[in-house]
């Protein structure tokens, strides 16, 4: 029986990072995971000369403590910079209209309508919230507008997030800005302070992958992160005992137990009920209240010749308001040039999330057939994909 300080049960990108941080700190870690590889759904899959990622497509570092943590778990010499491309697109009546980034972009721009561009500029004025439980929608129609909700908030939501602006608490999914409303009154204030601090501090948040996709990111906090990773053990049971946990798990015929001072659950929220129903029937039951929105990921290979847009970008996202079925697509070899063989692109679309889950369900003909109705009127797309490889993801 293995006696440690800490038992991670789940090997995701979560419970990989917490192992990691515990085993620096000294303590002695095991991660169990039930599936053959660590990762969860980050996944990198490799097709045809095509790196195609499951789900996290690239790192988007806001976080000062992002690149400590990676130099210590042996990760800063595989970075892989996103080519200098910043243009992000938003689909408006049925043409991609570049998001503005600056206030002359704003003024300029055809997405907003006067009054939503003078509603805009009237932010700084909008007094505080006063509900700690706004929903993005709330917030952001009370800061910004029902215009700018609808055109840029809302896709934003949908897509890379998969949640929908009605549900989705403020708080817990936009924290950067609320904290700006919280500390300054303003987003728009608020912004420009933080701006000017961080001149001289390294300016915009950095954006990459890693050699060999994203994969590398959880394949080596799993070899290099000090601690021991157990995959193919699927938890049956915990239970507590004097001064700690008692783990039980199931390897082939073969089972394990372990004490743990600590024990760590980072695993789906049903999966948690499941192991703690016997312990807290309430945790257990908020558990399982937890909703997951599904998503198919579907991977795209063209003949660069064959697409008349200059993919100039990241890609681009699609309001609730279209009528296209899919909630956006990245132009990930805009974005990483060696994610496609020479003189290709691969476009990933996604389609489901909270907006449209039954799209989730959708066979690869009709799934591929939704995606390439889009890809034909908005990029130009005349052909048939020379590669197709979808994802699903019944809980995103």
């Amino acid at each position: 029986m293995s006696e440690l300080d800490v038992l991670v049960v789940g090997g995701g990108i979560s419970g990989l990072a917490i192992a990691h941080s515990l085993a620096r700190s000294g303590l002695a870690v095991e991660v169990w995971e039930g599936a053959e590889r660590v990762g969860g759904k980050i996944r990198t899959v490799a097709m045809d000369g095509y790196r195609m990622e499951s789900a996290a497509s690239m790192v988007m570092n806001f976080r000062s403590e992002v690149n400590p943590f990676l130099r210590t778990a042996g990760l800063e010499s595989s970075k892989r910079a996103r080519a200098p491309t910043a243009t992000r697109y938003v689909l408006d009546a049925d043409r991609l209209v570049e998001v503005p980034s600056g206030l002359g972009d704003l003024l300029r721009t055809p997405l907003f309508s006067t009054l939503g561009k003078l509603r805009l500029l009237a932010e700084p004025l909008m007094p505080r919230g006063r509900n700690p439980h706004e929903s993005v929608a709330e917030f952001v129609t009370r800061r910004l507008g029902r215009e700018f909700l609808e055109k840029v908030f809302e896709p934003y939501v949908a897509g890379p997030l998969a949640s929908d602006v009605d549900l989705a608490e403020a708080r817990a999914t936009m924290p950067r800005l609320t904290t700006l409303e919280k500390r300054y009154g303003s987003l728009a204030l608020g912004a420009l302070l933080r701006k000017v601090g961080r001149r001289g501090s390294g300016g915009c948040p950095e954006v990459f992958s890693f050699d060999g996709g994203m994969a590398t990111l959880p394949e080596i906090l799993a070899r290099q992160g000090g601690f021991r990773v157990r995959d193919k053990l699927q938890v049956s049971e915990v239970w507590p005992v004097s001064g700690g946990w008692m783990t039980r798990g199931v390897g082939g015929d073969t089972p394990r137990v372990a004490f743990s001072k600590q024990l760590v659950l980072s695993i789906p929220a049903d999966a948690a009920a499941g192991l703690v129903k016997g312990l807290d029937a309430e945790l257990a039951r908020e558990l399982r209240a937890v909703e997951y929105a599904p998503v198919n990921v579907v991977h795209t290979g063209f003949d660069r010749a064959r697409i008349r847009h200059p993919l100039n970008g990241s890609g681009f996202l699609v309001p609730r308001r279209s009528g296209f079925a899919p909630n956006g697509c990245l132009w990930m070899s805009s974005l990483f040039p060696d994610h496609a063989p020479e003189g290709r692109v691969l476009l990933s679309s996604y389609l489901g999330g909270a907006r449209n889950p039954a799209a989730a369900s959708w066979d690869a003909a009709r799934a591929l057939d939704a995606v390439m109705r889009m890809l034909r009127a908005v990029l130009g797309i005349t052909v048939e994909p020379d590669m197709l490889h979808i994802e699903s993801h019944a809980r995103s």
